[in-house]
């Protein structure tokens, strides 16, 4: 089975006598220096951010400036994982990951509360077969405890990217 915006191109391979290199379309592509640099940029700039309200503004605005950083990560991941009805340490798991794992590009919030949804409500073989009903419905991604861990991940995640985007001004007021 393919989908019908392949189709064109199959028959084109196929009509034509050409020899496809089979290892050429299995190898992975290396990925570019762009993607390695950016994705520890920015956890660079915010800890540099951090060092600079100790410096230039004192001890106590450095201080601030990190508790607007724990409170808005935590608070806003807490917040996804509660809109995923994740278990309540899910959620206690999510508000102490996020600002730790938003300056770490390795691990994410999510994963972490994911995991902890995971342990906290194992997912039995009945989930994984009802899979294909409860996708069909919203309360069903909300009952089903596999489904439920991925809405955890994603929930924890875009809270705690919110939390990150909604600390960086606080942070840089801070320095005004």
């Amino acid at each position: 089975m393919v989908g019908a915006g392949h189709v064109p191109g199959i028959k084109k391979y196929m009509s034509e006598e050409k020899k496809i290199d089979l290892d050429e379309l299995n190898t992975i592509p290396k990925g570019g220096i762009f993607g390695k640099v950016v994705k520890w940029l920015i956890p660079g700039l915010i800890l540099a951010l951090f060092a600079a309200g100790f410096f230039i503004k004192g001890k106590s605005a450095g201080a601030d400036m990190i508790w607007f950083w724990i409170l808005a990560n935590g608070i806003f991941a807490g917040l996804g994982a509660i809109a995923a009805l994740a278990h309540p340490l899910t959620i206690i798991t999510a508000a102490l990951a996020a600002p730790l794992t938003s300056l770490n590009p390795m691990i994410a919030a999510g994963w972490v509360s994911g995991l902890a949804e995971a342990f906290a409500r194992k997912p039995k073989v009945k989930d994984l077969e009802a899979i294909p009903t409860d996708i069909l419905s919203i309360k069903g991604f909300w009952k089903n405890n596999v489904t439920r861990i991925l809405l955890v991940v994603v929930f924890t995640n875009l809270g705690s990217t919110i939390g990150t985007m909604a600390a960086i001004p606080f942070m840089l007021r801070v320095m005004h």
